[in-house]
């Protein structure tokens, strides 16, 4: 079952799952804000945008954060109007199942639903897996990025929305 996040019910099992999910990125030395972010900061990130929270049964395994259009930072390479996704995050006892993609198609189909036909996100440069799965699915290099809350550099990725 996937559904909104509302009130600050569930924060606290989003900041647990976020922190599973990005604990093989930090074993990998990719601090990910995700995999140290305290439950303030989640519930910030999660009021930003749309908030949908995968389940199954009463366990949290998957989440994603979706706006359009996204208020980028200055000078960030995004192009005006598109809208972006963070905090995707799948529990890793729930990978290879698929709910990464549909949290994906998800993010992709609130982001058209809410005018934007492209999608800017971003992710370390040193991620090679996760850079290939979202090359995979359409997403393509467009500049790169550097946050202070990280400390690796990012590569920009854009998808345009109805294209392969």
């Amino acid at each position: 079952m996937v559904r909104r996040l509302f009130g600050d019910a569930s924060v606290k099992q989003l900041t647990s799952l976020l922190h599973r999910s990005y604990a093989g990125h930090a074993a990998a030395g990719r601090l990910f804000f995700a995999s140290y972010q305290s439950a303030e900061d989640t519930a910030h990130r999660a009021g930003r945008g749309e908030c949908w929270l995968a389940f199954r049964g009463d366990e949290l395994v998957g989440s994603v954060t979706v706006a359009a259009p996204y208020a980028a930072p200055e000078g960030y390479p995004a192009p005006a109007g598109a809208g972006s996704f963070w905090q995707l995050a799948v529990d890793p006892s729930y990978r290879g199942m698929g709910l990464g993609h549909r949290l994906l198609s998800l993010a992709e189909e609130r982001i058209a639903a809410l005018g934007s036909a492209q999608v800017v996100i971003d992710t370390s440069a040193e991620a090679v897996d996760l850079l290939g799965w979202y090359r995979r699915r359409g997403y393509v290099p467009v500049g790169s990025w550097r946050w202070g809350v990280t400390n690796y550099e990012s590569v920009v990725l854009l998808k345009e929305l109805g294209r392969a």
